[in-house]
């Protein structure tokens, strides 16, 4: 049986990588190139006969950059994209903005040298584009899945349980979930809500040293206040915690307040931080003083620890398919019934506020 192969644009104003990209990717079985473009105006043009499975795209291009260009596909149709440029140095804006525009993974090209970087890098460039295609739930070969890490649940964290939460406290939760299309998502959702809200944890999923920046900017746009989390701070109204890129937060509880505990540890359903984690922690800490949301993205991770917050007692929702960039992670929570109301982002905001009221 022939198996099906994984088609890739490479979109690059230099001929010089368009040219040793290609050959690179062309040389792996699994991977069909199908196609090139100087630009990203050329790409649109190519991609509405035959859209790619992965795209490879370059940032400082003519007439649209590469940011712009990947949020435009993620919007039309999300596309797996590695971006490969020499702005995307690691910790730099550049990177910054193109994972949070939905990129999966990033290769920094050299300033100088660029021809012997990519031949010597051209394994790199494969394992990325084949990466790339597993992230989105592409059909790949047995060879390409045997590379991807074992899918393990929550329990590799915090062993399931009968919740400990209290019946009743004074302090109750909002716990958010999402990845693909979700800093977009978390920005939308966070700059309504009014100082007064309930204490807010949040996984999106996001490299070490990006989650620092993410939340340092939407600290800026928002009434509340936004911060990384670190181990031991307290989740109160008025601020929103996220998990530190690399690591897996979980809520626990200090008498009759809550607080996040960083850890490290496994990758669950292939991220950390995971949602399960999340998710399940608060199920079992906070049950029904907790408020479930999980928003857009590629995957499961969240469903079942959605589904576990609803079993004790919390309120749940899903962002609905319409205003998700990705469907993934919602669908798979829906489906489980885990989610207690589906609804669109626009509406998101005010179910939170709706339940803070209620409980207060």
């Amino acid at each position: 049986m022939i198996e099906k192969k994984i088609k890739v644009m490479v979109v690059d104003d230099s001929a010089l990588v368009r040219q040793v990209v290609s050959a690179a990717l062309a040389r792996d079985p699994a991977i069909e190139v199908i196609g090139t473009a100087s630009d990203p105006v050329f790409a649109m043009d190519k991609m509405k006969s035959l859209w790619p499975d992965v795209l490879v795209v370059d940032i400082e291009m003519p007439r649209m950059d590469g940011i712009s260009f990947l949020r435009k596909v993620m919007a039309e149709r999300p596309t797996p994209t590695v971006i490969c440029s020499s702005l995307a140095e690691e910790g730099t804006q550049a990177a910054f903005d193109a994972l949070a525009a939905g990129a999966v993974s990033i290769i920094t090209k050299p300033k100088i040298g660029l021809k012997s970087f990519l031949e010597d890098a051209s394994s790199d460039i494969v394992s990325a584009v084949r990466t790339a295609a597993g992230a989105n739930l592409r059909a790949l070969g047995r060879s390409a899945r045997e590379k991807i890490a074992p899918k393990l649940s929550a329990d590799a964290i915090l062993p399931s349980g009968a919740p400990s939460a209290m019946a009743r406290t004074t302090d109750q939760v909002i716990a958010i979930g999402t990845s693909t299309g979700g800093t977009q998502a978390l920005e939308s959702v966070l700059t309504q809500l009014p100082a007064t809200c309930l204490g807010i944890v949040i996984v999106q999923h996001m490299p070490e040293k990006f989650t620092a920046m993410f939340a340092q900017r939407l600290n800026g746009l928002c009434q509340i206040e936004v911060r990384e989390a670190q181990n031991g701070d307290r989740v109160f109204p008025g601020r929103a915690l996220i998990a530190p890129g690399g690591k897996h937060m979980m809520l626990k509880r200090s008498g009759a307040q809550y607080v996040v505990e960083i850890v490290s540890g496994p990758l669950v359903n292939r991220h950390r931080p995971s949602v399960d984690v999340l998710f399940r922690s608060t199920a079992k800490y906070a049950g029904k003083n907790a408020l479930g949301i999980i928003m857009t993205g590629m995957g499961d991770d969240g469903a079942r620890g959605l589904k576990e917050m609803r079993s004790a007692g919390a309120s749940t929702i899903a962002q609905d398919e319409a205003s998700s960039v990705v469907f993934g992670m919602p669908k798979e929570a829906i489906k489980l019934g885990g989610a207690e109301q589906v609804m669109s982002l626009e509406r998101i905001p005010l179910a939170m506020m709706a339940y803070s009221q209620k409980l207060g």
